[in-house]
């Protein structure tokens, strides 16, 4: 009895994401290398682990458990107690009780892991060069999966049955490969295969090799990846980046690229150490980092643009490509035409991309889930999202308040997304693409469907946005039948309740928030708000002032249209008559505004970053959205601080609203453009004014109020020169300010807001339109 002596027992719950990551076989690992005994297995939402040993080995098993834990895991919340010592013979990986084990994380799809790429390149191993090689910590997750349980039956794996050493890697709890549900070989797992563009078997030794040949000639080629085809090219290559662009009818909008390294991108790119952080980070997203002037690639892969998306490889694939091509720079794009969702299916993407691509190179592992690329950048030392989605998604967020029933959040119409909310946990849908395009629309309705399944999550309440025509909206009500809760939900409010979740902000902030187009409370176009309030309130403090939106969403494409509205609100007449603009049409343009036909009111921060852009004559018309506010942010990161433009906030009523006049502004830049001001000159003052109107208002407000926490939110606040001088000048007045990190502040974040929003609304309110609105609408009285 004296090997007892000061030994313990303790039982030990770990919540979070701890199930299909690879938890329990590091807990074996771990119990096994420090000699406790005792077991683990899975149950409802988290791990349980009873232990035992000395206490001295417990505690370093608790501390390594926090610190250490497998790579895609989540500890949310540990807790222990003391049990009473039984004296167990070994450690063990118990079964799980399916009765109570709950629903399995399912993990984003993982860039390839050191240990596997080590394998990979090992001629002495048996995975030698094998493109779909995986273990517990890497590979393929949400894009095979097909239903719940995660098991290897259902996912698209099912139709490969494991060899004999493969089997025995996948039942040994102590090999990486334990319970690794896509793992194979080449002899029981998928291949690759080259096509032509017709569909024919192009026979070779190597496909990998011979992909590489032909792009090394000039052709452009459609690859298989994790969540979809890319269309590839050599980025080198002037004429083939130009084919490209001419076949997959996209004129100017930039292409990432993927090169083999970060050695490799650091010859066409500057990376800072978070950037580089980035790039090699499990997730794999593209950065966006600035050009190099010496760069070697084509300047048809971003035309004008100082920054280019890179990527590095994180599929077995990608890496043999890049060792048949060490030192190439590859565009790796969304495989579809135009803005279509980015093909998944084998027969689709043959169809949809045979007229595009030279050859394909392909494989016989479907692909269940579509997931485009995630999208990021590091804006004044911040990760700021473009597109979440291949890496991060399904990864829940924690909340910071409680869900108070199952809620489905269904986004907005352009940058779908959607979440899944329970208690203090969201699932947030990868990128599913504009829903109004019928494809995404599809996968937008099968994926929620997969969603609920797999986590388990049948929504009582599905949150939408006010906009009667989005799809997404729609869907909403279509689901009204099933006896679920609709709330409708400001856009705008949703936008500054997403950067508040986030950031697990509880109390009443101001919300910043600038986009492009959001339906408002009084039927206007919004898009330049100050909101005060919280997740179950909302004012609108302030905003930019009105202006005809002649023909609609014509004048997205076209801002010479919002530039003309523009200057006749500003001067009272049309004395903007630049020759470029054709005169009939500027003409039709007038007649509508004169007739007030189809020209809705818009208060749209995105439209005056468009009207500017048309004003100082640097872009009249778009070929992809928020192409002209790229452009005048890029022109305005060339200069200094170089003087302001004047404005006024018309504080002339006791109460809120405050309306930010524009029109000092509009003719203060139609001055400096008709005396030949360079349109460099002209962006840097209107963002410098911009950030004065911000600094402004949000004291004002903060007067009124006694707010002091600002939140920045909105497609407008994807300008990094723009956020980085608010957040500066707001610091410098001693405002405590927010921003995103998680979700982008474009609408792929709107489904967080909304699911927060809906979690401020008691079982007892009304779900029809009109209550919740009001609900949404009411006011945050200022400080006396």
């Amino acid at each position: 009895m004296g090997r007892f002596f000061n030994m313990e027992r303790r039982a030990i719950l770990v919540r979070g994401v701890v199930q299909g990551v690879g938890f329990r076989p590091f807990v074996f690992g771990l119990a096994s290398r420090l000699q406790l005994r005792g077991f683990v297995k899975n149950q409802s939402g988290g791990l349980q682990i009873e232990v035992e040993g000395e206490a001295p080995s417990l505690d370093s098993f608790l501390t390594e458990l926090t610190s250490r834990p497998p790579p895609l895991a989540q500890i949310d919340r540990l807790s222990w107690q003391p049990r009473p010592f039984v004296g167990e013979a070994k450690f063990r990986i118990e079964p799980s009780d399916r009765g109570a084990s709950g629903p399995i994380f399912i993990s984003p799809d993982v860039a390839t892991c050191d240990d596997c790429l080590a394998e990979l390149f090992n001629p002495l191993d048996r995975r030698y060069r094998y493109p779909f090689l995986n273990c517990t910590n890497c590979g393929p997750r949400l894009t095979i999966v097909t239903g719940a349980p995660y098991d290897r039956e259902r996912t698209t794996m099912a139709g490969f049955r494991l060899c004999p050493a493969c089997r025995a890697e996948y039942e040994d709890p102590t090999n990486r490969r334990f319970h690794a549900q896509p793992t194979a070989c080449s002899i029981c797992g998928p291949r690759l295969e080259l096509l032509t563009h017709g569909g024919e078997t192009i026979e070779c030794d190597d496909p990998i090799v011979e992909f590489a040949g032909a792009l090394q000639s000039g052709h452009i080629g459609a690859m298989k990846g994790l969540g979809g085809y890319h269309l590839v090219c050599d980025a080198h290559n002037a004429a083939a980046v130009a084919k490209l662009r001419t076949r997959k009818m996209r004129d100017e909008k930039p292409f990432a690229v993927m090169v083999k390294n970060t050695d490799a991108a650091a010859l066409i790119c500057e990376i800072a150490p978070l950037e580089r952080r980035l790039l090699t980070s499990p997730r794999r997203p593209i950065v966006l980092l600035r050009k190099r002037l010496s760069q070697r690639v084509s300047d048809a892969v971003a035309p004008g643009n100082p920054s280019l998306g890179v990527m590095l490889p994180y599929t077995p694939a990608h890496h043999l490509l890049f060792d048949a091509m060490p030192t190439a720079v590859l565009v790796m794009t969304s495989g579809n035409r135009s803005d279509e969702p980015i093909a998944f299916d084998d027969s689709d993407a043959r169809e949809r991309l045979g007229e595009i691509a030279d050859l394909f190179l392909t494989h016989n592992r479907p692909i269940h889930v579509r997931c485009d690329d995630s999208v990021t950048r590091i804006v004044a030392n911040v990760e700021s999202p473009v597109r979440r989605s291949r890496g991060d998604a399904p990864r829940p967020v924690r909340l910071p308040v409680n869900l108070e029933a199952p809620t489905l959040a269904v986004g907005g119409q352009f940058k779908g997304t959607f979440a899944l909310g329970r208690e203090r946990q969201a699932f947030l849908s990868h990128h599913l693409g504009d829903l109004d395009h019928f494809q995404a629309f599809r996968a937008f309705e099968n994926d929620i469907r997969l969603y609920q399944q797999l986590f388990e999550i049948q929504p009582r309440r599905i949150a939408h946005a006010l906009h009667p025509d989005y799809a997404s909206t729609r869907y909403a009500k279509s689901r009204a039948d099933e006896g679920i809760e609709l709330i409708p939900i400001q856009h705008h409010h949703a936008h500054m309740a997403s950067c508040m979740a986030e950031n697990s902000i509880t109390e009443p902030v101001i919300g910043v928030t600038f986009d492009g187009t959001g339906f408002g409370t009084d039927g206007a176009i919004w898009g330049g708000e100050f909101l005060v309030g919280d997740y179950s309130h909302f004012r609108r403090a302030a905003h930019l002032r009105y202006v005809p939106m002649p023909g609609g969403d014509r004048a997205i494409k076209e801002p010479w249209r919002i530039a003309l509205s523009h200057v006749r609100d500003a001067t009272g007449e049309t004395r903007w008559r630049p020759p470029r603009i054709d005169a009939a049409s500027r003409r039709t343009v007038e007649q509508m505004l004169d007739r007030k036909f189809n020209t809705p009111d818009t208060s749209s921060a995105g439209r005056l970053f468009d009207a500017i852009a048309s004003l100082a004559g640097v872009r009249d018309r778009v070929s992809y959205e928020g192409q002209a506010a790229m452009q005048l942010e890029w022109l305005a990161g060339t200069l200094p601080v170089d003087g302001r433009y004047p404005f006024q906030v018309d504080s002339s009523s006791a109460d809120f609203p405050l309306m930010i006049d524009t029109r000092p502004l509009i003719r203060a830049v139609l001055e400096d453009a008709n005396d030949g001001v360079e349109a460099a000159s002209i962006a840097r003052r209107f963002h410098s004014t911009l950030v004065q109107i911000v600094a402004d208002v949000c004291r004002k407000i903060r007067q009124a109020t006694r707010v002091n926490a600002v939140v920045l939110s909105g497609g407008v606040f994807m300008n990094a020169l723009l956020t980085t001088e608010v957040v500066e000048a707001l610091t410098a007045d001693d405002f405590r300010v927010f921003r995103h990190r998680i979700v982008p502040p474009n609408d792929g974040g709107l489904c967080l807001g909304q699911l927060m929003v809906a979690a401020s609304v008691k079982g007892d309110e009304s779900s029809q339109g009109e209550s919740r609105r009001s609900l949404s609408c009411a006011s945050v009285s200022p400080a006396k």
